[in-house]
């Protein structure tokens, strides 16, 4: 009687439903890329490949996101800038704020900012307006305060300040480095979206949305779950990704420096 009992009670028990996958919006695709830092050869050709990818997969409400660092480190941070404002008229992109960025427009108004700037990768920012090297190398530092507003036009400066802190996508967060986790998502510090890393590398367990970051290099797109990491580190690794988010679905685009060219690869 038992075991009866047992068996009929196995045949209809309820079935432990399946852990649901986190996911956009249904209707929605978001293209997410990773940190550029002054590489406008790699993400012009990125822009291709999304443009292309977008139109195979199709109709769809595509968002394009910019994690951030635009400039610093690569040789052409003004024809990034340039770039993606140009491919704001045309698409509906939405560009978050990054470290980088933060610390350049800080660099107008702070003396002290700028000379930290300088080293980490600030020269390379500023050549790539137009200045001439060798001028460049002639200015003292305070010269070079002075001189900054004439060198990177107030457009630009506009423009990069109008990026975004956070942005939220169903059951996923984008942000530039990270967060706290000890805060939920509606009382994140600004310095911590920017820049926080190890205390927001080190978490293991799950947060409130699955976090999409730039911020830390990695050798791909890391997906742990909990949150992804976009950053390939493109300035020198010569790969810059591309997280696709459409549904349950993730996968990767990359434009990849091979030799004297550029390849596309996709993955996932």
């Amino acid at each position: 009687m038992i075991a009866l009992f047992e068996t009929i009670f196995r045949r209809f028990r309820p079935s432990t439903p399946a852990a649901s996958l986190p996911r956009v919006p249904a209707g929605d695709r978001y293209y997410v890329v990773g940190d550029i830092h002054g590489r406008l050869d790699l993400f012009d050709a990125l822009i291709g490949a999304i443009e292309a990818d977008d139109a195979s997969c199709g109709p769809a409400n595509t968002t394009v996101v910019l994690l951030g660092d635009l400039v610093d480190r690569g040789p052409d941070s003004a024809g990034v800038i340039h770039r993606a404002r140009a491919w704001c008229e045309q698409r509906h992109v939405r560009i978050l704020m990054g470290n980088h960025e933060e610390m350049f427009l800080q660099s107008f108004d702070d003396i002290e900012v700028l000379r930290h700037f300088l080293k980490h990768g600030g020269r390379e920012t500023i050549l790539s307006f137009g200045i001439k090297r060798k001028k460049f190398n002639e200015l003292s530092l305070k010269q070079l305060f002075r001189q900054l507003p004439r060198i990177v036009p107030e457009a630009d400066r506009a423009f990069l300040s109008s990026f975004e802190g956070m942005m939220i996508a169903g059951d996923y967060a984008f942000v530039h480095a990270g967060i706290d986790p000890g805060l939920p998502l509606s009382e994140q510090r600004r310095a911590d979206v920017l820049w926080i890393r190890e205390r927001f590398l080190r978490h293991s367990g799950p947060f409130e949305k699955v976090i999409v970051h730039g911020h830390t290099i990695f050798d791909k797109v890391e997906d742990r779950g909990h949150r992804i990491g976009v950053d390939t580190g493109a300035f020198r690794s010569g790969v810059l990704s591309a997280l696709v988010l459409e549904g349950e679905t993730r996968r990767a685009i990359q434009s990849v420096m091979a030799g004297s060219a550029i390849k596309i690869r996709n993955e996932g």
